[in-house]
């Protein structure tokens, strides 16, 4: 669970490992206070709460805060990651985190405990597991629940880090809904829902994707049982993995549930962790589902399809209205999507192969990568008979898409990139890149490291700027730029993007191939894909020349791609509108733009 939990890379190997001797010393004095100071259950319990989140700041992998210039805790992340400054809190510091701080946050809970009031009684909790839950049958008018992420959080193994601290605040209590854990020093793990490689794997190995999705079919088919045919449940999902999508919606409609919808509700803080250094979605899909009917029909596999394109359109029109954008209309789509399929019972051809639910997804990634491509680059060209998607080259529509997804619901995408940022937040994860890639036929080894980087699992865009050695050799715009002004007579349609080996480009690019290689903007004797440029390398050369300054030449060129045709500039329309504003290729763009000849 390395990309967890990597503290035992340095050699801490047990929770104690995770504090200093001070710490430790600070932890045993205070929980042994609470344990013998107080003979009030209620009072040892919420000061036991108290301690929890003090000891979230009072260890040794805590960050420093620069903003306030104080202790920020370990668990920014659902994760315990190793942490490279060391900051030492003192433990009744006036501050998050200090013992008194801790214990008036837990204060205002009661504060604001309603009392007196009939009409604000507090309801029944009950700690039951998922998959036997005490109700009678039809008992609920709503079913709603937050599952657990697939194998993105290890909640258990997490819970350990204070689940060690509380034993030994409050000796003998049952911490939990198992009994015969009682004297077990860490948090049962064997009955969690999560697909993980653990630790443990002697213990735990039985938790793969199986395991995982028969675990969640039971806890769908639990919260089916208890609710009334005429209720309404709702799933929490913000996993930004496909798989783990098809696992959850795999167990959903294998649970009797039918899928009605999907809404993107922000739930997220832009300024977490999580937010500012990945593509993370801003919000949370909320899966509307009603029970399944008994008597629900199979479906003709053909009937779907033809309804599946019409209802995508209408809801990717729908959500764009709301303001939703990128990741999370392409994740909010899926819920419209699947009540065509879930409402049957099963889904069969023509010849009675019943259809998986995994088969029926890439469907959707492909009517949605499709929609998705002609709604954004079309947008700009609605007085046009010419379909601009089916005219794009490969490298075109991967980015297009790319910046697309990568909007968020907040004008200029918050996990955009933004000026000066070098394009470290141009990145998405690798699985919903290649799932809205491959239905679109697009390669993508074959575009690293030429117009995308691929590093763990994260796919880069690349900004324009790092494009230059590529486009233009070692020598960069500038050679190419005093090329194209020394020779204005020319015929510069043949010698930047060169349709014939003649003229005056051939001794340029055998000169360039010296300094450097370049790709066939100026290198005609490379002809071959994939160094044949392209309609996107031609726009970013043109970027590279506006942001070098090199009016004249721009200038030049963009005659040039004027002549071959309008592809040229409604590609560059099309991506200045996708760019997130403040980024320095929106703003080249549009300086770019305003050069064209009218």
């Amino acid at each position: 669970m390395s990309g967890t939990f990597n503290v035992p890379f340095y050699g801490m190997n047990q929770w104690g490992d995770l504090f200093t001797a001070r710490q430790k010393l600070s932890a045993a004095v205070l929980a042994a206070a609470i344990r013998d100071g107080n003979d009030v259950e209620a009072s040892q319990v919420l000061l036991s709460l108290s301690l929890g989140k003090h000891y979230r700041h009072c260890n040794a992998i805590s960050k420093w805060h620069r903003g306030s210039e104080t202790v920020a805790g370990a668990f920014a992340l659902q994760a315990l990651p190793m942490a490279w400054d060391f900051p030492e809190m003192q433990p009744f510091a006036p501050y998050a985190g200090g013992l008194k701080k801790c214990i008036e946050d837990v204060a205002k809970v009661l504060d604001r405990w309603p009392k007196g009031s009939a009409a604000f009684a507090p309801g029944q909790v009950v700690n039951s597991d998922a998959r036997s839950h005490p109700l009678p049958d039809e008992a609920a008018d709503v079913w709603f629940t937050d599952p657990p992420y697939y194998f993105a959080v290890p909640y258990a193994d997490l819970s350990d880090f204070f689940f060690v601290g509380l034993k030994r605040a409050l000796p003998g209590r049952v911490l939990g809904r198992y009994s015969q854990h009682l004297e077990s020093s860490l948090t049962p793990k064997e009955a969690e829902l999560c697909e993980m490689a653990h630790w443990d794997s002697e213990r735990y190995g039985h938790k793969d994707k199986t395991f995982f999705e028969d675990g969640m079919t039971e806890a769908f088919s639990e919260g089916r049982r208890v609710l009334k045919q005429d209720g309404i449940g709702s799933v929490v999902f913000a996993h930004t993995t496909t798989e783990g999508w098809e696992a959850l919606l795999s167990g959903m409609i294998r649970g009797g549930w039918n899928i009605t919808g999907s809404w993107p509700i922000a739930t997220e803080r832009g300024a977490r962790l999580r937010a500012r250094e990945s593509a993370a979605l801003a919000t949370s899909v909320h899966l509307v589902c009603r029970p399944r009917s008994e008597d629900a029909v199979v479906g003709d596999w053909a009937e779907v399809l033809g309804e599946l394109s019409e209802r995508v359109e209408s809801w990717m029109g729908r959500l764009e209205e709301e303001g939703v954008r990128g990741a999370d209309l392409v994740f909010a789509c899926i819920g419209p999507a699947l009540e065509i399929f879930s409402r049957h019972r099963a889904v069969e051809t023509a010849e009675g192969e019943e259809i998986a639910l995994a088969a029926y997804l890439e469907r959707i990634w492909e009517v949605v990568s499709h929609t998705a491509l002609h709604r954004i680059l079309d947008a700009t060209e609605r007085s046009s008979k010419q379909d601009l998607a089916a005219s794009l080259e490969e490298d075109s529509r991967l980015t297009a898409l790319f910046l697309w997804v990568l909007q968020t619901t907040e004008a200029g995408g918050r996990n955009g990139g933004a000026a000066g940022d070098d394009g470290k937040r141009l990145s998405l994860p690798f699985d919903v890149v290649r799932r809205f890639a491959q239905p679109m036929g697009i390669d993508l080894d074959a575009w690293t490291g030429r117009i995308i980087r691929q590093k763990k699992g994260v796919v880069r865009l690349l900004p324009v700027a790092e494009r230059a050695r590529d486009l233009f050799g070692e020598d960069g715009a500038k050679s190419a730029a005093d090329w194209i002004e020394i020779d204005p007579e020319g015929n510069l349609q043949r010698a930047l993007f060169p349709e014939a080996l003649t003229g005056s480009g051939i001794r340029v690019a055998k000169a360039k191939r010296k300094r450097g290689r370049a790709r066939n903007i100026l290198d005609i004797d490379q002809r071959e894909a994939p160094g044949d440029a392209t309609t996107l390398d031609r726009v970013h050369a043109a970027m590279l020349l506006q942001a070098d300054g090199h009016a004249n030449a721009l200038r030049a060129l963009i005659s040039a791609e004027q002549e071959r045709g309008p592809g040229f500039l409604r590609l560059a329309n099309a991506l200045s509108a996708l760019y997130p504003p403040g980024s320095n290729e929106k703003r080249l763009l549009a300086a770019m733009l305003l050069a064209a000849p009218r």
